[in-house]
């Protein structure tokens, strides 16, 4: 079957689209109560133009690999088979199974398939990509249902809009969820163990009431710093410098060391421009000078030895830290063994282990920002993603507005407080304070049982100073109307 004139082949020929679609419940009504103000909101409007784009399912083997090598191999294949397939199309993709392109590839219901290869470190990497129709995405339809309000919203319109807003920034930064993050440029958060703040912006797109709109945010999360796994490791280890750390690990602090660096990547550095990647899977229990491996010679015979005679004979490297640890990478029963000092950690890695109480701190200290900071870092942020001029939203005809969408609010009157006691006293708050001095619970209860820790040395807190407090307290909470009653336990530590 051939295409038509313009590369479209005929719409008899596809199945129909998918029946995908969101049940919204009906707003019961408008609020009224308050004082009306205006607000900005850090929402975009979306202009999006009454057409059809055509959706591609996408195969490609080996399988579960990264979103990031499916996307290289994507766009390694837009580009290699340009002339026979794609034309100047500029496809989107989401980094799993689903490719939009705004004109019809010309393979009709048919699957086809190719092999792509992209140069590696070593080796060429193969892959097998396979693509066959899927369905036809009515973006008339979506507009349609958004000013009428009356009809269900077709999740396929909106899943292949929003693939073709993010497609660019998922090839330029590094994509976790629905945010995307960079490596740190004029400034610098350190969380200690290795690990750092990464600021990025949060991007969706969302049906609202008669348009789409396109939902901007700052966003931060934990990153392992790209550095040398020797300071890596001091870092995780609190050693101030490595050259005070004249003896091996204790199992303790390898117990430590291996919980933060296994399954993290780290790339070699005594292979001159091949720095191979490497994927952590152990530490050794043995150092380096005494960590022994099977080596085959070139007679033939295989003899034992260890990393650090191998690392000189082979690299003419002598080790610096021979008594530290190796890491064991890739496979286990190769028996790969590496210096700490030979390896650095691979940037871009995020952080999904726990953060720890002081690096949690630290990281809301790093990201808390007034409502004006906010609407300042957001405007810069859609200032730098230029949307209008991403190649990709342009070949789909998708235009965003650079204003922040006014919308109306209303600050509602404060509620009116009562208190207890006798005079049943009524308060309105100001600002969101009201004052308890001379006030009672409106139904206080009563504490018969109660304890104490503290945590102050004895000498700075002495019994005559506890047993002060304690008497303030049960008196104030008694003029509060909520009696402690009994003498406390105290916990001292």
């Amino acid at each position: 079957m051939e295409p038509g004139p313009s590369g479209a082949v005929p719409l008899g020929v596809f199945p129909p689209p998918l029946q995908q679609v969101f049940h919204a419940p009906r707003r019961p009504g408008m609020g009224t109560v308050g004082k009306p103000i205006k607000l900005l909101a850090n929402y975009f409007e979306v202009e999006i133009p009454k057409m059809d784009v055509y959706h591609y399912e996408v195969d490609i083997k080996p399988d579960k690999c990264p979103r990031r090598v499916n996307r290289e191999v994507v766009e390694y294949m837009v580009q290699h088979f340009k002339p026979q397939l794609f034309g100047d199309r500029k496809p989107v993709y989401d980094g799993k199974k689903n490719i939009y392109t705004v004109l019809a590839l010309p393979i009709g219901s048919e699957k086809v398939d190719f092999e792509v290869t992209i140069p590696g470190e070593g080796k060429d990497r193969i892959f097998k990509v396979s693509i066959r129709w899927l369905a036809k995405v009515s973006w008339r339809l979506l507009q349609e249902t958004l000013v009428s309000g009356r009809l269900q919203v077709p999740l396929d319109s909106v899943q292949a809009l929003d693939v073709a807003m993010r497609h660019l920034a998922s090839m330029r930064y590094t994509p976790v969820g629905r945010s995307f993050f960079s490596p740190p440029e004029g400034y610098y958060h350190p969380l200690g163990g290795g690990r750092e703040v990464w600021f990025g912006f949060h991007q969706s797109v969302r049906p609202a009431m008669w348009k789409m709109m396109l939902n901007i945010d700052v966003s931060a999360t934990a990153f392992y710093k790209a550095q040398p796994v020797i300071e890596f490791m001091c870092e995780v280890l609190d050693i101030r410098n490595i050259d005070e750390q004249p003896k091996t690990l204790t199992d303790s602090q390898r117990v430590r060391f291996t919980k933060e660096i296994k399954g993290l990547k780290v790339e070699v550095t005594h292979c001159g421009q091949m720095k191979r990647k490497y994927r952590v899977c152990n530490v050794t229990r043995r150092p380096a000078s005494h960590q022994t491996f099977p080596l085959q010679l070139e007679s033939g015979q295989t003899v034992e030895c260890t990393v650090a005679q191998y690392f000189k004979q082979k690299y003419n490297l002598q080790l610096k830290y021979p008594h530290l640890p190796c890491l064991q990478v890739g496979q286990e029963q190769k028996h790969p063994y590496l210096p700490l000092e030979v390896c650095n950690i691979v940037a871009g890695q995020r952080c999904i282990k726990k953060l720890t109480d002081n690096q949690t701190s630290t990281m809301i200290k790093a990201t808390a920002r007034s409502a004006p900071d906010r609407q300042e870092e957001i405007s810069r942020l859609m200032k730098n993603a230029n949307f209008n001029l991403d190649p990709y939203i342009q070949e789909f005809g998708i235009k965003v507005k650079d204003d922040m969408a006014e919308v109306t609010g209303r600050v509602l009157p404060a509620p009116i407080l009562q208190y207890g006691g006798r005079n049943r006293a009524i308060a309105t708050p100001n600002q969101g304070v009201w004052d308890m001095r001379g006030k009672q619970f409106y139904n206080g209860i009563e504490i018969k049982v109660w304890a104490i820790a503290c945590f102050a040395p004895q000498k700075q807190c002495r019994e005559e100073v506890l047993k002060n407090f304690t008497d303030q307290l049960r008196k104030i909470s008694k003029d509060a109307g909520m009696p402690i009653q009994g003498q406390p336990c105290f916990c001292k530590y």
